[in-house]
């Protein structure tokens, strides 16, 4: 079974438990679910603007710099000919 139609599938069965609501209640789950969609919209463009930004540090340059050099390992090997 493809994602798709799993999903169709799933969506199915809720419209087979839903039928049996009421019009007020179906009302009120299509206004909470409206909700939860626009949070998670929100949610997905401030997760998405918080991967931007500075770089925040306490360390001067000077040192970030020295901790980068330092890190850095060489392994390269040089066969002889």
């Amino acid at each position: 079974m493809k994602t798709g139609e799993i999903n169709s599938t799933i969506v199915d069965g809720y419209i087979g438990l839903l039928d049996n609501l009421s019009p007020n209640n179906k009302l009120d789950l299509i206004s909470k679910l409206t909700t939860s969609v626009k949070t998670d919209l929100a949610n997905k463009k401030t997760s998405f603007k918080k991967a931007f930004g500075a770089f925040d540090s306490k360390k001067t340059a000077e040192e970030i710099i020295d901790e980068i050099r330092c890190s850095r390992v060489f392994n390269r090997q040089i066969e002889s000919l």
